[in-house]
């Protein structure tokens, strides 16, 4: 399988990778340009960019990047001991100069939505013209044969599916199945296992969180670590329909991603007597 082939199967995995491309070279060194080399979250590599010192250097430079999201042109000069302005000196002795190009594949973010219903579909559908990767988990057959636009449908329950598989560290997830009972078995699922997600919003109203929060309390504590979770969830857009709502969820789903301040959530407007951030 060669590096597109893999790039296409990775990016249906939803897995996180650093593609280096070999841009120039300059001198001696073992470097072809073209050459490409995935890199993969766990520090995996498939492919070369030269081999030795280089190649064992792009990994880690990989490595770090992928924590960021981030692309990066870079030049290295494979001569030990030697200095020129805007590289990097390896510890080499061909003499040449290498630039490699990292770049970043995979989604911007990972969002799980458990419930395939109304808000569930709609909410798919905005969130897939983004680059985002959207996995929706449902266990009524009838409801996913129909549902449009995520990369990933699941049936199964919901509770199986988070002991099964796991969430994303750092995901969005999207907590609207067809009952609150579900909802809870969703979220003290997530507290149970101490998962970390970046987000975790549960679509409810002002008077079903207070009646979830009281049942957390009593279960995990008065100092359990609520600050990722948004409910009532979504941004104070005004709108009661499923398209508005998934239009509400996806603007908080933005401010947090892009670590956007001082929008108005429903979480801030609705918490009545409670305060769990």
């Amino acid at each position: 399988m060669d590096i597109y082939e893999l790039l296409t199967t990775y990016r249906k995995q939803n897995t996180n990778l650093m593609l280096v491309t070999a841009v120039a070279k300059e001198g001696s060194g073992p470097v072809e340009v073209g050459k490409k080399m995935i890199v993969t979250e766990d520090g995996k590599s498939i492919g070369t960019v030269g081999g030795g010192a280089l190649e064992h250097y792009a990994i880690n430079r990989s490595k770090s990047l992928l924590q960021e999201r981030k692309n990066l042109l870079e030049t290295y000069l494979l001569d030990e001991g030697k200095i020129i302005p805007e590289s990097h000196t390896l510890p080499m002795a061909c003499g040449g100069k290498v630039t490699l190009y990292y770049e970043y594949n995979g989604p911007k973010e990972t969002i799980y939505i458990f419930g395939a219903g109304h808000v569930g579909q709609a909410l798919s559908k905005v969130l897939k013209t983004m680059p985002f990767h959207v996995t929706v988990i449902d266990d009524r057959k009838e409801v996913l044969q129909s549902f449009q636009g995520a990369d990933r449908l699941v049936e199964q329950s919901f509770v199986t599916f988070i002991e099964k598989e796991g969430l994303k560290e750092d995901s969005f997830i999207i907590v609207c199945t067809p009952s609150h009972k579900y909802d809870y078995h969703v979220i003290n699922k997530i507290i149970e296992l101490g998962l970390k997600p970046k987000y975790l919003g549960m679509l409810c109203s002002p008077q079903k969180l207070e009646t979830y929060l009281d049942a957390t309390y009593e279960a995990h504590g008065k100092d359990i670590d609520l600050s990722y979770f948004y409910a009532p969830i979504g941004l104070d857009l005004g709108g009661s329909s499923p398209e508005e709502i998934a239009i509400s969820i996806t603007s908080e789903i933005l401010a947090i991603s892009h670590g956007k301040e001082n929008h108005s959530h429903m979480r801030s407007v609705y918490c009545g007597t409670y305060r769990y951030w």
